[in-house]
């Protein structure tokens, strides 16, 4: 009989909407149908993402997320990696950097989440950029999108389009933060894809599909991760997260309201690693 094994945990340092396929609600289930443990940690617990629902009811988890830490640490609990993403401001920051601290061992991975579409959301400070900046520092992966790129390495304009070298030499640039990186919602053309540097260098790209959801990055970097956990080099595991997030845009409804998100559930057996009970 197979001995199964206690399956690898994540420390999950995101937000949590209530309506909206993003953060949270889309990471969890996804580490888990591939055979990761998730833990979550939610930095601020909103009704509704922030991206055309009004302004949604919230909760700050500064205080929570601090003492959450220091129970985990002490039940003397290990992760085999931690993955932040949205942090509502200088004060969060501290929830990643106490977590880098007391698992210093753990893979760190670094979505700075601070803008889209060629601009930083109205939140971002020139300050919250240098402590975002300081965090990938820290990082052992970090998955900035254009726009975020753009911020991290104080570039004020970049080109709406790429060519295939161009997305390189913009990943390339990236990993004078961190050893490895990938920068995603990169147009080349009819393509829309990611480009990687560091111990795996590639430029993946799809068909774009002219359709813009939230939480697609959420998605994105949850099968990454879940690929890197089961084995993949990078390269293939940002190829099965690329084709992942492209075939949930496809899946999705021509006539759904677009600020729910994709409709990635039916798609998550396809995550599933065979294995024997």
């Amino acid at each position: 009989m197979l001995k199964l094994t206690e399956p690898k945990k994540v420390l999950c340092i995101h937000d949590l909407s209530g309506v909206g396929r993003c953060s949270l609600a889309v990471i969890l289930p996804v580490l888990s149908v591939m055979g990761v443990q998730p833990v979550a940690l939610p930095t601020v617990v909103l009704s509704t993402h922030t991206g055309g629902f009004g302004t949604p009811a919230r909760l700050d988890g500064c205080d929570y997320g601090m003492a959450a830490l220091e129970h985990y640490r002490e039940l003397g609990l290990e992760f085999d990696c931690i993955y932040t993403g949205y942090l509502g401001g200088e004060a969060q920051t501290a929830i990643a950097e106490k977590a880098f601290d007391l698992w210093p061992a753990a893979k760190k991975v670094v979505d700075p989440v601070m803008g889209d579409n060629g601009k930083a959301y109205s939140t971002v400070t020139p300050e919250f950029i240098d402590r975002m900046r300081t965090l990938c520092q820290r990082a052992d992966l970090i998955l900035p999108n254009v726009t975020e790129a753009g911020l991290l390495l104080r570039k004020e304009t970049l080109p709406e389009n790429f060519d295939e070298a161009g997305a390189q030499a913009l990943a390339d640039e990236l990993t004078t933060l961190a050893p490895d990186a990938i920068v995603t919602g990169v147009a080349m053309g009819k393509y829309i894809g990611c480009a990687g540097a560091g111990r795996d260098r590639f430029v993946i790209k799809k068909l774009h599909i002219e359709r813009s959801f939230p939480g697609t990055g959420d998605l994105y970097g949850a099968v990454l991760i879940g690929s890197l956990i089961q084995g993949n080099v990078m390269s293939a595991a940002a190829d099965n997260a690329a084709e992942f997030v492209s075939l949930a845009i496809q899946k999705t409804p021509a006539d759904q309201d677009t600020r729910f998100g994709v409709w990635f559930e039916p798609l998550l057996p396809r995550l599933c690693p065979l294995r024997e009970f």
